[in-house]
């Protein structure tokens, strides 16, 4: 028999197996769901190297901008859509998360937000997860506040790129190309 130890509390993983992942957590909307699309990506350390024992949690709006939340003063999004979607990373730190494109929400001041996901790693080494956004190369991101307090230089890492199924975001956790990530 098998005898689990205790976690240790320095890092977050590589524990995220145990009880974390489930079988429809990649699923933010059904397969089928008219309009959806993958977001496919690596998740990478330092050295470059692909992080095999990561998790990828991902929170959206749907696409009227809604939230399936019940303290959303726009309504909660109906039907099938989620919001939320958790995936762990594969032996070459790959993730998928089918979703559809998010509407935009209401910003600071009345302005709005460019249409964008919120994204949350979880990897070994991490003492607390990292916090990241996706916005999209072929929508309007212009006047997104958040987008534009990022030094112009390091807002490629927060963009999505489109591909044949979706788009593609990668996760470089340190070093040359590092995600910008933000204090929650």
């Amino acid at each position: 028999m098998t005898q689990l130890l205790p976690t240790p509390s320095q890092t977050v993983g590589p524990y995220l197996s145990i009880g974390l992942p489930w079988p429809d957590g990649p699923y933010v909307v059904p397969e089928g769901t008219p309009g959806a699309f993958w977001i496919r990506g690596v998740v990478r350390d330092g050295n470059g190297d692909p992080v095999p024992d990561a998790m990828i949690e991902t929170w959206q709006a749907d696409p009227d901008g809604g939230f399936r939340h019940p303290d959303d003063p726009r309504g909660a999004a109906s039907g099938e859509f989620r919001g939320f979607g958790r995936c762990p990373t594969d032996q070459d730190g790959t993730y998928g998360i089918l979703t559809v494109l998010p509407g935009p929400v209401p910003g600071q001041d009345g302005a709005t937000q460019a249409r964008h996901i919120d994204v949350s790693v979880f990897a070994r080494g991490l003492l607390n997860r990292v916090v990241t956004r996706i916005y999209f190369a072929d929508q309007d991101n212009s006047g997104d506040a958040v987008l534009a307090s990022v030094p112009e230089e390091r807002r490629e890492t927060l963009i999505a790129t489109k591909t044949a199924d979706g788009y593609r975001f990668d996760v470089r956790l340190q070093g040359d190309g590092e995600t910008v990530f933000f204090r929650v």
